[in-house]
């Protein structure tokens, strides 16, 4: 079975895409293709502004998933500046980082919280001041607000573009919900492994 096939694109720095489409429809590989999460069986992505598949994460490239990607031994604070640790950024370095990604979305009174002990609203919106922290140069969010409710997942998705904003980081979102759409610039439209329709966001 094919997941996607004969898809073409470019992606741009500072675009603000929205990725739609049913269930079933390739969105997700597509994604991981472009995360280098996937290898394709056919064909090549390339980062030309970036490197090659091994320099992708964490600095380069930031996936927000739907499922809790927080790990659960970790503080707020830990799990946000962990990426910037692995990159070898110096632990003070990180820190400062994190709990000023944390500020800009107001969840620094949870710094010292657990995972268990959020909400999946805030748990979505530690997870772009994750990527807040790390200025990626393309963050890919994958229904990260699929089990919200409308409040905290447009919270979420103004999370992720003021994250791409303050790296001029190129930002997709996987989302069957339109009003999520509808705060990105283009809508790019998948059907059976497909992506058949590019145009731009109505407001």
């Amino acid at each position: 079975m094919v997941a996607v096939h004969g898809v073409s694109c470019d992606i741009e720095a500072g675009a603000r895409i929205a990725l739609t489409g049913p269930s079933g429809s390739g969105k997700t590989t597509l994604l991981h293709l472009l995360a280098g999460l996937d290898v394709p069986t056919t064909g090549s992505v390339d980062w030309p502004a970036i490197g090659g598949r091994t320099d992708l994460r964490p600095g380069a490239v930031a996936v927000v998933f739907q499922a809790p990607s927080l790990i659960p031994s970790l503080n707020v604070i830990e799990n946000v500046a962990l990426p910037l640790l692995l990159q070898g950024v110096d632990r003070t370095a990180a820190r400062v980082a994190a709990m000023d990604a944390l500020t800009r979305l107001s969840l620094i009174d949870l710094m010292h919280s657990l995972p268990e002990e959020l909400s999946g609203g805030q748990s979505q919106r530690v997870a772009a001041a994750r990527v807040m922290a790390g200025r990626p140069r393309l963050i890919l969010a994958d229904e990260p607000t699929g089990q919200l409710d409308r409040v905290n997942g447009l919270l979420v998705v103004e999370a992720l573009i003021r994250a791409a904003d303050r790296s001029n980081a190129a930002l997709v979102v996987n989302t069957h919900d339109p009003d999520v759409a509808a705060h990105l610039d283009q809508i790019w439209s998948m059907s059976s492994g497909r992506l058949l329709q590019r145009e731009p966001a109505r407001r």
